[in-house]
């Protein structure tokens, strides 16, 4: 599920897809584009530019405009730039393309897969030795020979629903699943992901309105109970042959394949999950005979999370073992894990690894983001490699939310830093002494702009919960007048709220000033939010979702109501994505609280949203379909006693507009009135459409006025 953060202006970042940043070998310089061209900095002194490919090299042959490009990638001996341009969205990302290969020593610029559709070559990567290319093109694999430029088929069978080497919808939304093949580290081989979705039936969405007549869009989409894509593993030579299909046990139906990655020249290692995604297993396999040997397994009563610190293999001991995270104990840490499935524990503590960084074998030290003592906050910390007490390495004075880029020698980071105080600021820092190299200064835009004054504060509910929270006041508090407050939700385990970051305390939504027209505008951060406070925090919403973050979003809000500046009559909430579906169950099940609610793109009926997300948080048909149906919206709809403003795009391939239909047939049947605005063909986002982004404002801004009246009384 995609949570949107609205409240920097616009909806949270999204994740590039591809290569991170481009670092020289000796890791103080790295590479970017700038101006149409490709340029080296050197990391401490960004005034040392190099061109290393110039607007005139990436012109093509008989055009007079340079590449565009999206994404490059350099071949490991530098010699040879992928590039990719031409973009077009897959779903949420921008992953079919073209591709080319510029030549640096023949300075030469080639489009690779001539023959192929346009933009539909994904995930382009060099061999090893940066003598070919392998990519994929409508569910097939190809490698591309550099020297001249023969192109390989090594799948042919791959059709809509037969994919290989990339993935179906759900696994790219719920896995973070996009890149679907690896190439083996002597060239030889790709091993790669082939998904069955053949079975999977197509949600049909309806476009009334860009023909005369109208036309459904399919989308491959299994629900809560249907059976998710086939999927297997599956090892091809270059040259092309028949594929050695891997041996792992249990049904290809019944269990997914999150991760997958060689681990040797004939070796993979994989991850395989249960259906109910509560057992994970860590398996090797043998690419030649494609026998497989269990070496690691983990269970929990809820369950295990396959996309927060365990992206990829971060290997150590010269491929003796590796660094894996588990909340076996309590809390996220890191665990270095040999060849016979021995774990030993490397971050000793009451606190969670928020994500890896960097491993430093030559130093010793891993780097991490974590924050023991403020879950609103992120630090980078270093313990040993062998494991031992974690050392706090951003300093004491930098209170807020950080993230680093480290270079490949662990002695520089790309740094980023802002709070609800600070402006978002980036510079190069030294490791392990932080010390700034260059860089600092606050973007001249950003000087113009009004901060909110932020407050952060704790509240301890009635069932003994501790919840963190944040607070913008009207801009001229009298603390002896009654103000009207918004609260803004999320509530589901894809994102927190609460953090101590730029951007906190706005509403992109409102048109002016919230505090300045006189709401107090809020947050709480409910258990189930993927806050670093501990296994249980973040679990005990198993089963849960509609029920026990509700309650805990109610409680926390009684408590705040009982300051004495707060007008409890004037109590709204709003959300979007999964806190759309707070904010109904808010309005709902608490109506003496919450007085008027907006619910953007919500899932009103938990069986209707897909699989991998709400089996993996509330369990399997038909054993658990109480949990589904009880804790759904469309069960509480008849106690509407509020005001609502349902909104909701018919074109959301995410949540589907048939999740508003089942709501309003609800309503209907109990003679409750409300307010709704749907958004032709508009997807998830509402963004799509001239003037879409300013009418959602528009709209969302005057219906909080109209029944939610701002200004101290």
């Amino acid at each position: 599920m995609v949570a949107f953060l609205l409240l920097t202006g616009g909806s949270a970042a999204l994740a590039q897809v591809g290569p991170g940043t481009q670092w020289t070998k000796d890791g103080y310089g790295y590479m970017r584009t700038q101006n149409d061209e490709i340029v080296q900095l050197d990391a401490r002194d960004p005034s040392k530019s190099t061109t290393l490919i110039s607007k005139e090299q990436l012109t093509p042959a008989g055009q007079s405009v340079p590449l565009k490009v999206r994404r490059f990638a350099f071949s490991d001996n530098g010699r040879q730039v992928l590039l990719n341009t031409n973009t077009k969205k897959v779903w949420r990302y921008d992953t079919r393309g073209d591709y080319w290969v510029y030549n640096l020593d023949g300075k030469k610029l080639t489009q690779l897969g001539k023959g192929r559709p346009e933009s539909s070559l994904m995930f382009a990567k060099f061999s090893p030795d940066g003598s070919k290319v392998a990519y994929v093109s409508e569910h097939n694999l190809y490698v591309e020979n550099l020297a001249d430029n023969t192109i390989t088929p090594l799948t042919t069978d791959g059709t809509t629903g037969l994919i290989n080497g990339t993935f179906d919808w759900v696994y790219e939304e719920e896995l973070d699943c996009r890149d679907g093949f690896r190439w083996s580290p002597d060239g030889q081989k790709l091993a790669y992901w082939q998904l069955d979705a053949t079975k999977t039936r197509n949600y049909l969405m309806l476009n009334t309105t860009d023909a005369l007549y109208p036309f459904t869009v399919p989308v491959e989409y299994p629900v809560v109970g249907e059976d998710p894509s086939r999927c297997r593993i599956g090892v091809v030579p270059v040259a092309g042959g028949v594929t050695k299909w891997m041996e792992v046990p249990g049904d290809a139906v019944q269990h997914y394949i999150p991760r997958m990655e060689w681990a040797g020249n004939n070796e993979l290692i994989l991850q395989q999950l249960n259906r109910r995604q509560n057992e994970s297993k860590l398996m090797l396999a043998t690419a030649a005979s494609g026998a497989v040997r269990p070496l690691y397994t983990e269970t929990d009563k809820a369950w295990i999370d396959a996309k927060e610190g365990a992206v990829g293999w971060n290997w150590v001991n010269d491929g003796k073992s590796f660094v894996w995270s588990s909340e076996k104990d309590g809390w996220r840490h890191l665990y270095n894990i040999d060849r016979k499935g021995k774990a030993t524990l490397l971050t000793k503590g009451d606190y969670d690894v928020i994500s890896i960084e960097n491993i430093d074998e030559k130093a010793g030290t891993i780097y991490f983001m974590a924050s023991p003592t403020n879950a609103t906050q992120t630090y980078l910390y270093q313990v040993p490699l062998k494991g031992g007490k974690a050392a706090r390495v951003t300093p004491q004075n930098l209170a807020g939310s950080h993230s680093y880029d480290i270079s490949p020698n662990g002695k520089i980071a790309l740094h980023n830093y802002s709070s609800s105080t600070v402006f978002p600021v980036a510079d190069v820092v030294s490791l392990p002494a932080h010390q700034r190299l260059n860089g600092g200064e606050t973007p001249a835009q950003a000087k113009s702009l009004k901060l909110p004054k932020v407050e952060f504060f704790q509240v301890k509910t009635t069932d003994g919960v501790t919840l963190d929270g944040w607070m913008v006041k009207p801009t001229n508090f009298d603390p002896a007048k009654k103000y009207p407050i918004v609260f803004y939700v999320y509530g589901e385990p894809a994102s927190q709220t609460v953090t101590d970051r730029f951007g906190t305390g706005f509403n992109r939504l409102y048109q002016g000033s919230m505090a300045d027209d006189g709401y107090i505008y809020a947050s709480l951060e409910n258990r189930g939010a993927p806050a670093p406070r501990g296994r249980e925090f973040r679990k005990a919403i198993y089963h849960n979702i509609g029920s026990l973050n509700i309650r805990d979003q109610a409680m926390g809000a009684k408590e705040v109501l009982k300051n004495s500046f707060v007008d409890t009559s004037r109590v709204a909430v709003w959300g979007w994505s999964g806190g759309g579906s707070s904010t109904l169950n808010l309005l709902f099940q608490y109506p003496q609280i919450y007085k008027t609610g907006i619910s953007i793109a919500a899932v009103d009926n938990q069986l209707n949203y897909d699989n991998i997300y709400q089996e993996r948080y509330m369990g399997l048909l038909p054993e658990d379909k109480h949990f589904f149906v009880d804790n759904s919206p469309l069960a509480h709809a008849k106690n509407l006693r509020g005001n609502l403003l349902l909104i909701h795009g018919t074109g959301d391939d995410n949540v589907h507009y048939n999740n508003a239909e089942q709501m309003i047939n609800e309503l209907v049947k109990n003679n409750k009135t409300f307010q709704l605005m749907a958004y032709p063909n508009r997807t998830h986002g509402i963004s799509e459409g001239e003037g879409t982004t300013r009418h959602l404002a528009s709209t969302y801004t005057k219906f909080l006025k109209e029944n939610c009246p701002p200004g101290g009384r």
